[in-house]
């Protein structure tokens, strides 16, 4: 896979049932193949998903590596998986999708300064994954305020 010429797949898209592990794997391609490009392999996105999941980043890559093809990589993500429950990997899943950089954070800071390089306008997005997939050019539904 080389990143320097197309981008991981979305946080969202799921294998084996949990979202951000396919954009991991794309990124662990990119990384064997040394065509990362501004990606980062294990970066704390990559941390959070392994750690749910119980896997070492070390051996992933391995596997990816040794893998002839994505039904494999898949099969070995689900021997983790299947340790979760169906609510714990919607808990998981759900929260995933929608985090935010902590407030007042260097995260925050970063994200606010990208946000307003890719899209100034959309101040709607709030989470890291929607303003990933719009740097990355995928769509991103507008979100309207929820008063409570």
């Amino acid at each position: 896979m080389d990143l320097t010429k197309s981008y991981p797949r979305s946080v969202k898209d799921e294998i084996a049932g949990v979202v951000m592990i396919a954009r991991t794997t794309d990124k662990a391609k990119g990384e064997i193949a040394g065509t990362i490009g501004e990606y980062h392999y294990n970066c704390p996105m990559d941390q959070a998903v392994f750690g749910f999941l119980g896997i070492d980043h070390d051996q992933f890559l391995n596997k990816v590596k040794n893998a002839k093809n994505d039904a494999e990589i898949e099969s070995y993500v689900k021997t983790f998986a299947d340790k979760k429950t169906p609510q714990e990997i919607e808990q998981f899943n759900s929260h995933f999708v929608s985090y935010t950089p902590e407030p007042g954070s260097e995260g925050e800071k970063y994200f606010l300064e990208l946000r307003s390089q890719v899209a100034p306008d959309r101040t709607d997005v709030t989470a890291w994954p929607d303003l990933l997939d719009l740097d990355e050019k995928r769509s991103v539904p507008r979100r309207t305020a929820v008063a409570h």
